[in-house]
């Protein structure tokens, strides 16, 4: 491979998780651990890899992440997000419906003999497509576009206004909008390289992906806009971005409770502090409607959102529970290895503290191995249970890929509660 091109690939393949490390300190403010500090060295206790907290009990399940592992062509990416192609997000009905998954960095190439290939590609993003709802690898097929000369190329690539050659996408959540004619949004980070710098890019924007009714590989229909959720600086509070986590409260979405709004969780700042903000499912591209839980009620000022908690994932999960309630799943701090849950009374909350429900056995497998980005599939789920994916990455990653090939893909707990 060529070098250049192979450095770009792995400074690729780390920005989600760089883009969470506060490089300058291992505590903020307030004394609150940052990204890379584990919950163990804050003196919290952590669950162990079969952790069973009271009537919380957390598995590995290998079906799941056996039906990600390919030794040719689609082998392996991370970022999974996952929506219902009916909309119906209510666990254990999935099998009524096909799924549709989108994933960041993808490797497209061959395995043999436990054995990378030369002339294997990485893209940004991909997507696969599921049938029912039991993981299955004769029922997902992954797609990716191709460029004149055969070569892979990311499924989504910018086309807003204003977007530079060397801008790309990283995928944030999506969901599926009844009331916009079947419509599945998916929220897009614009990354920029910016040679010189410590880390040579940065994220500038959030674009959001609009599918049509019926729109498959390779979305020629799609629609790109730009939005306001991203903030490079909220008032010295730090960077804001919304779209790691999407909430259908309608009825169509299958919600206990709906209220006919859709919610959308954000991320401030080096405490990885949790925001919301909601717009009504009929309004969803008119930004000019959304509003930011303030504490008390819902402002039109982005620099007024709330802290719900803090110390989430830049990838996570709200979703709701059988009796109305909500509950969060993400890693700790990021790319800690402790898989946490924690329950809130409403959208907005108030939240319970969190629980430590899994650690991650795989950064016991090699020491540059790291997890990150845990979040549910609520309609993939069981009721009563989450299923939850983590991300697994290396620091060394172009040697490990050739090492452990099959290392980059997710990998998937259940919990009961």
């Amino acid at each position: 491979m060529n070098i250049a091109h192979t450095v770009h690939k792995r400074l690729g393949i780390y920005l989600l998780a760089l883009l969470s490390i506060n490089a300058c300190n291992n505590s903020t403010d307030d004394g609150v651990p940052a990204a890379g500090v584990s919950a163990a060295d804050a003196g919290e206790q952590e669950a162990a890899g079969s952790a069973e907290n009271g009537q919380i009990k957390a598995r590995s399940v290998s079906q799941w992440e056996e039906m990600l592992r390919n030794t040719s062509g689609w082998i392996g990416a991370d970022g999974v997000y996952a929506v219902a192609l009916n909309g119906v997000e209510t666990p254990g009905k999935a099998a009524d419906t096909e799924t549709l998954f989108w994933f960041s960095d993808s490797i497209i190439g061959e395995i043999e003999e436990d054995s990378l290939q030369d002339g294997w590609e990485m893209v940004h993003n991909s997507v696969g497509y599921m049938q029912g709802g039991e993981p299955d690898p004769s029922k997902i097929e992954f797609s990716w576009r191709k460029g004149e000369q055969g070569e892979a190329i990311s499924m989504f690539e910018p086309r807003t206004p204003g977007t530079t050659e060397d801008e790309y996408y990283w995928l944030g959540d999506g969901f599926f909008n009844h009331a916009t004619d079947s419509t599945i949004y998916i929220f897009a980070y614009k990354i920029r390289n910016v040679p010189g710098g410590v880390y040579p890019f940065e994220d500038v924007g959030v674009s959001l992906i609009a599918l049509p009714k019926g729109s498959r590989p390779p979305f020629d229909d799609q629609r790109q806009m730009e939005t306001p959720l991203f903030i490079k600086d909220s008032k010295g509070r730090g960077k804001v971005v919304f779209g790691i986590s999407v909430m259908a409260n309608t009825a169509g979405a299958g919600a206990p409770k709906p209220d006919g709004y859709i919610y959308v969780y954000g991320l401030r700042g080096p405490r990885k502090e949790l925001l919301v903000a909601r717009v009504p499912d009929k309004a969803f591209e008119d930004f000019s409607q959304w509003r930011y839980w303030d504490g008390t009620d819902w402002n039109t000022d982005v620099h007024s959102a709330a802290a719900l908690t803090s110390r989430v994932s830049n990838e996570m999960s709200v979703s709701f529970m059988e009796d109305g309630r909500v509950i969060a799943a993400y890693q700790l701090d990021t790319n800690s290895p402790t898989v946490a849950i924690q329950v809130g009374r409403s959208p907005v909350g108030p939240f319970q503290p969190y629980k430590a429900v899994y650690e991650t056995p795989e950064i016991y497998e090699d020491i540059d191995f790291y997890t990150y980005n845990a979040k549910a599939h609520p309609h993939l789920s069981k009721p009563g249970e989450l299923l939850i994916s983590y991300n697994v990455n290396s620091f060394d990653f172009i040697d490990d890929i050739h090492r452990h090939p099959h290392h980059l893909r997710p990998r998937f707990i259940t919990v009961k509660y």
